[in-house]
């Protein structure tokens, strides 16, 4: 039963992102950057890389502007998210559970806050872990504001400007190597958005 639940879990995750890159074809595709961004932080399950990657791969001198409009809508949806934990604990403390349906999501996040504050909200703004579980989880437990948006603003511009930076520099040359292994590349995606779900369950 486990395992045609993560199998099922992954194809869906397929879908939402081959529909996300879809808008990287269209002319408004920035706007839609800035939007996956945006909900990103607070609510949407797939990461605005998926995107921001399609984007980068179709025009490489635009990278760092993808970089520069992604990185915007995330620290919008951060404020979001924190506002979201500040004002409507209730509805936080529920999203969270969402994405981590075990009895205790939140009292561990607590934890990771009081161990790790500034650093644990870094590394969840660069690694796959749910950025927005850090976003919600910071309005609840009323980490300072400014420490919270600096945290984001370093982590996610690392993030997404080394992604757009790849792309930029050494675009021509990795488009065959995508070309020829998008399939596999497409599952280690997968595989790494699941495995940042699944690592809320062992913080401690």
């Amino acid at each position: 039963m486990a395992g045609l639940k993560d199998l099922l879990l992954f194809k869906w995750l397929k879908q939402l992102k081959d529909w996300v890159e879809s808008f990287s074809e269209k002319p408004n595709g920035e706007r839609a950057l800035f939007i996956f961004a945006f909900i990103e932080a607070s609510f949407f399950p797939i990461p605005p890389d998926v995107l921001l990657i399609a984007m980068g791969f179709s025009v490489p001198s635009r990278a760092f502007r993808f970089a520069l409009i992604c990185t915007a809508g995330s620290l919008a949806g951060a404020v979001l998210g924190y506002s979201i934990g500040m004002y409507f604990g209730d509805l936080g403390e529920s999203m969270i559970n969402f994405f981590d349906p075990s009895k205790n999501a939140v009292a561990k996040i607590d934890g990771w806050f009081i161990e790790y504050g500034f650093g644990g909200i870094l590394l969840a703004a660069i690694t796959p872990i749910p950025f927005k579980v850090f976003t919600i989880a910071s309005g609840i437990f009323e980490y300072p504001f400014w420490l919270f948006m600096t945290a984001s603003l370093i982590g996610r511009s690392f993030r997404f400007f080394l992604v757009s930076a790849l792309f930029y520099f050494f675009g021509k040359q990795i488009k065959p190597f995508i070309d020829k292994n998008f399939e596999i590349l497409a599952i280690v995606f997968s595989i790494l958005l699941v495995a940042g779900f699944i690592s809320l369950k062992y913080l401690h």
